[in-house]
C-alpha cells in the first residue's frame, strides 16, 4: 500500500494554493486526526469525527479556554457573541435572538430579496459585464440584513470596512509573525470599537422608538424574565453584519463561480430555476464559504483513536468534509441535482448556523435571477481574483460576460 505524505498545515496560507485548496485539504482530511505542539493543536477533516466534535459537549467554544490562546494577542475589550460561548450562557442568548429571527420572518423576506436581486442585476448588467462580488454577491445580503436592523440606507457603505477588518482577523495564522498577528488584533478592535458606538447610538434610539425591525424585536424579546443587555445586543448586531453577511457573500459568489466552471450544471438550473436550492447545498459542500472552525478539547475527549490533551485547540476543517469519499460520492465533482443535505457548512449542533435560512434563501434567489437573466454566461478567467482570506474564502473579482440580459 502506497503512503502519501501528510501535507503541512502551513501550506494552506500560501498564496498560491488559495485558487484550489483541495488537494492539500484532502491530504490533511487523509491524516487526521492528528496533532501539533505537543498535543496543543488537533486538526480533525474527516467528516465523521468533525460532526462529533461539533456535537459533543466537551468541545468548548470560549477560545480563551485553549493553551494557544492564552498566549496569543489579547483584546482590551470582548463582546459576548453567543457564537464563543458555552452553555448555559449561549443557550440563553441564542433562544433570544432567535424570537426575532424566526422562519416566519425569513419567509416573508423573499419578495423584498428578489426586488432586490433583480435591481442589483439590472443595474450591473447595462454595460454588458457583471462583477458579480461588488454587483451581486456584497451589496444583497449586506442591504437585506441592514434593512431588517433597521440601519438607514445611507449608513451601509460605513460597514465595508469595519466588516472586512473583523472578517480578516477570524483567519488562522499560518504563517503569520507576531507583529502581523498584533495588527490583526488592532484594527479589528478598532472596527469593533467602531461598531460598537454606532450600534449604542441605534439601541437607545429604537428603545425610545421601538420600529418594525429586527433590532426592535431583539430589544423587546424576552426569555424567563430576561432581556439582551446592551453589550449583548452590540454583539449580536456585529455577529449578524459580518459572519453572516461574509459567509453568504462568499456563498453566492463560490456557487455562482462553480456553475460557470461546470456549463452542464447551469444549463441545468436554466432549464429548471427550480434546482437553485439544490445548487445552494452543493456549493456549500463542493466549496464552503467557511473553511474552518475551532473548540476547545476539555475533560478528556477522543476523536476517533486520539485522545485530546485538554485545552488543546481543535481545527475542524469543514471544506475537508464536505469532499469526504466515505460520505459523498464523487466527491469532486459538482453536482447540482446531488441533494447532499449533510454537510457542515453551517456546522452542527448546538452551534448550527442562525441565518442559515436566510442565507440559503438570498443565495437561492441570486442563483435563479442569475440563470434566467443571463444569456450565455461566460467567465473571464483572466480577471478572478480570491480574497487573501482562507478561512471566509471566495473570490474578490469574479467578471462575467454575456450576450444579452433577460428579464422575469
Amino acid at each position: 500500500m502506497s503512503t502519501i505524505e501528510r501535507p503541512a498545515l502551513a501550506d494552506l496560507g500560501n498564496p498560491a494554493v488559495l485558487p484550489d485548496p483541495y488537494p492539500v485539504l484532502a491530504g490533511l482530511r487523509s491524516a487526521s486526526p492528528f496533532a501539533e505542539f505537543d498535543g496543543a493543536f488537533v486538526v480533525v477533516g474527516r467528516h465523521a469525527d468533525c460532526s462529533a466534535v461539533l456535537r459533543d459537549p466537551k468541545a468548548s467554544s470560549q477560545r480563551d479556554k485553549s493553551l494557544i490562546a492564552r498566549h496569543g494577542p489579547r483584546r482590551r475589550r470582548e463582546r459576548p457573541s453567543f457564537l464563543s460561548l458555552d452553555p448555559p450562557d449561549h443557550t440563553r442568548l441564542r433562544r433570544l435572538v432567535s424570537k426575532a429571527f424566526t422562519a416566519r420572518t425569513i419567509a416573508r423576506l423573499e419578495p423584498r430579496i428578489r426586488a432586490v436581486t433583480g435591481e442589483l442585476l439590472g443595474a450591473a448588467t447595462a454595460a454588458g459585464q457583471l462583477e458579480v462580488v461588488s454587483q451581486l454577491a456584497y451589496p444583497l445580503p449586506v442591504r437585506i440584513i441592514s434593512e431588517m436592523l433597521g440601519v438607514p440606507v445611507e449608513d451601509h457603505p460605513r460597514f465595508a470596512g469595519w466588516s472586512a477588518r473583523l472578517a480578516h482577523s477570524l483567519q488562522p495564522g499560518f504563517g503569520i509573525d507576531g507583529a502581523e498577528a498584533q495588527a490583526r488584533a488592532a484594527a479589528a478592535e478598532v472596527a469593533s470599537d467602531e461598531f460598537a458606538d454606532y450600534f449604542r447610538e441605534l439601541i437607545a434610539l429604537r428603545r425610545a422608538h421601538p420600529t418594525e425591525d429586527l433590532l426592535s424585536e431583539m430589544i423587546s424579546a424576552e426569555d424567563a424574565g430576561q432581556k439582551l443587555t446592551e453589550d449583548e445586543l452590540i454583539a449580536t448586531c456585529i455577529l449578524l453584519l459580518v459572519a453572516g453577511h461574509e459567509t453568504t457573500v462568499g456563498l453566492i459568489s463560490n456557487a455562482i463561480l462553480a456553475l460557470l466552471r461546470h456549463p452542464s450544471q447551469l444549463a441545468l438550473l436554466q432549464d429548471d430555476p427550480s434546482l437553485a436550492a439544490g445548487a445552494v447545498e452543493e456549493a456549500l459542500r463542493y466549496d464552503a464559504p467557511v473553511q474552518m472552525t475551532a473548540r476547545v478539547a476539555r475533560d478528556g475527549m477522543q476523536i476517533g483513536n486520539l485522545a485530546v490533551r485538554d485545552g488543546a485547540l481543535i481545527l475542524m476543517l469543514l471544506a475537508a468534509t464536505g469532499r469526504d469519499p466515505d460520505v459523498f460520492a464523487d466527491p469532486d465533482t459538482f453536482d447540482i441535482r446531488r441533494g447532499a443535505a449533510n454537510h457542515l457548512a453551517f456546522a452542527a449542533g448546538p452551534h448550527f448556523c442562525l441565518g442559515a435560512p436566510l442565507a440559503r434563501l438570498e443565495a437561492a434567489i441570486a442563483l435563479q435571477e442569475f440563470a434566467v437573466r443571463l444569456a450565455a454566461p461566460q467567465l473571464d478567467e483572466d480577471a478572478l481574483r480570491y480574497k487573501p482570506n482562507l478561512n471566509l474564502r471566495g473570490p474578490d473579482q469574479l467578471v462575467v460576460q454575456f450576450a444579452g440580459v433577460g428579464s422575469r
